[in-house]
């Protein structure tokens, strides 16, 4: 397939109540999203009851006065989330996502930041706002996801769509904003005052699910895992599912995965790399203690060579090992991070496609992707059709900072014109993460420019290359690699932190890390290992915070 055209007729739409209408329209009685209440049943919602109850909640908040609000919503990821989401993005206000896991000081500051006026909020988030209610001067309506009976200023969101039932949708109906207005306010991490705040419009958003579908499919039913605060999940995921009107069933919790996993029965699921490793490392963890290593070598080495026949044996040969995922999985979609090539090789010998992308909080968040028909697990996929991309000042390899333009790049910061000007110039958008463009026109990330370490021999190295290839040894969980200083304070060579899955000595580790980099140029190689006791600290979405 020639890269960069689009593969997929996609169903076009303008705005995000155009999209929730024609899943009404067209599919009314399909199901839309499946979750298990609080008594563990599972409920099943159409595309034609979730679009009532977004009416319901759209009137009643558009009768207080809200048609227009900046509305954030504190909440675990649940049903409820995503009907205030589309509701929000139906109408004429602003939707801002804030991440559960914050510290109070920053959850409040992002509140006031944003200047929202409205918060969704679930249980677990009651006692926080209550607590720090003269802390948030502008929210004037707290709208509670668990709450049963309204309490002053904390509503009841059921009693509210109950309320809205009875009202004219007109109003909230005729709500309008401008396409290339605010419509979405994501905040990136960062501590208290740092974060910045990420402005997407309306057309942001259309665009990353019209021309992501035009490169890369899913399919009839996907188990959503990742924080809908985050990019990646609610637009990808989210928007992406309902436009395709695929059936999205919830997750609540990460234990849970398995057990939903063999519950939803889903075809596809997004996840983080991260994420990916560890239920990798949970099979061949397994295949191991089976002692079957022998029998899944010769099931791969008869299957590689019977689908050079057009013959694919994978679904009954690797059924034991299908079956973790439900049974029905076809496609395992990795954002956030690179994957490692042999993680893909891997799930591509089971017969389930393991396609990467690239993303970025400010490009809404797709910037590239890889398609099952042309799936190069050493690139992060090609562009989307409305984007141009180029690499500022590459180096003799070929690799520089990545500048994309296009339709999904963001309108802005919020509030920040001097950190706007800094990456946004002449409409690019500079990415911060450095990689090159092959002949094919497809993306290598090889790190992000804040990480790199510039050795006081004047080479350039990019940690996230090497930690993919020491994670290639089996027992290494996690890796950080880091310059190591000379008393000048100036970085001469490399150090890599590690934490491991089995006890190993300093000596074997360090020997093994020499091994696997022993192709790599002298400059590249590791001179000193530390073994960590404790894993490294994580974002909400798995990454090590360096």
């Amino acid at each position: 397939m020639k890269q960069n055209k689009p593969a997929y007729t996609v169903q076009k739409f303008n705005t995000i109540r155009e999209m929730t209408e024609l899943a009404r329209n067209e599919s009314p009685d399909k199901i839309a999203y499946r979750y298990k209440d609080d008594s563990e049943q599972v409920i099943s919602v159409t595309f034609r009851a979730f679009y009532d109850v977004t009416e319901n909640l759209g009137a009643a908040l558009t009768d207080m006065g809200y048609g227009q609000a900046h509305v954030a919503c504190i909440s675990e990821n649940s049903y409820s989330w995503i009907t205030a989401y589309l509701t929000i993005l139906k109408g004429a206000g602003v939707f801002v996502p804030i991440d559960k896991e914050l510290a109070a000081a920053d959850k409040l500051h992002l509140l006031n930041d944003s200047e929202s006026t409205v918060v969704f909020f679930s249980e677990k988030q009651e006692s926080f706002l209550r607590e720090n209610k003269d802390k948030l001067p502008n929210i004037r309506c707290f709208i509670g996801f668990d709450l049963v009976q309204d309490d002053g200023d904390f509503l009841s969101y059921a009693q509210l769509i109950e309320k809205g039932k009875a009202m004219d949708k007109s109003a909230y109906d005729g709500l309008r904003s401008d396409e290339h207005a605010l419509k979405m306010l994501v905040y990136t991490s960062g501590t208290t005052g740092m974060a910045k705040g990420v402005m997407l419009t309306e057309h942001n958003l259309v665009s990353s699910v019209y021309y992501g579908l035009q490169v890369s499919q899913v399919y009839d039913v996907g188990l959503s895992v990742l924080p809908y605060n985050h990019v990646y999940e609610s637009v990808c995921d989210i928007l992406v599912a309902h436009h395709l009107r695929s059936t999205l069933c919830i997750n609540r919790s990460m234990k849970d995965i398995v057990k939903d996993l063999k519950l939803y029965q889903p075809s596809y699921i997004y996840l983080v790399p991260a994420l990916a490793e560890v239920l990798y490392a949970s099979i061949t963890r397994n295949i191991k203690k089976q002692k079957k290593e022998k029998t899944f070598a010769r099931g791969v080495k008869i299957s590689r060579f019977l689908l050079k026949l057009g013959i694919d044996l994978r679904p009954k040969l690797f059924k034991e090992l299908r079956d973790v995922f439900g049974g029905r999985i076809v496609k395992i979609v990795c954002g956030g991070a690179p994957i490692r090539p042999e993680l893909g090789k891997f799930f591509d010998d089971i017969g389930i496609i393991l396609t990467g992308g690239y993303g970025i909080t400010e490009c809404s968040p797709l910037v590239s992707v890889n398609d099952e028909h042309c799936n190069d697990f050493h690139t992060a996929g090609s562009r989307l059709p409305c984007l141009e991309w180029r690499i500022d000042n590459p180096n003799t390899e070929g690799i520089g900072e990545i500048c994309v333009k296009g339709d999904v790049v963001m309108k802005g910061y919020f509030k920040n014109p001097e950190k706007t000007a800094e990456v946004l110039k002449d409409g690019w958008f500079y990415t911060g993460d450095y990689g090159y463009i092959t002949e094919d026109d497809q993306i290598v990330l090889t790190g992000r420019k804040k990480n790199i370490i510039v050795l006081n021999s004047g080479k350039n190295i990019y940690p996230e290359e090497i930690e993919l290839i020491i994670k290639n040894i089996h027992y290494i969980s996690e890796v950080v690699v880091r310059g190591l200083k000379n008393e000048n304070g100036d970085e001469f060579s490399l150090l890599a932190e590690v934490y491991l899955e089995e006890e190993k000595s300093n000596e074997d580790v360090f020997q093994d890390i020499q091994n696997i980099l022993k192709d790599q140029p002298s400059y590249k190689n590791v001179t000193k290992v530390i073994i960590r006791t404790e894993p490294f600290v994580k974002t909400t979405t798995n990454k090590i915070k360096r």
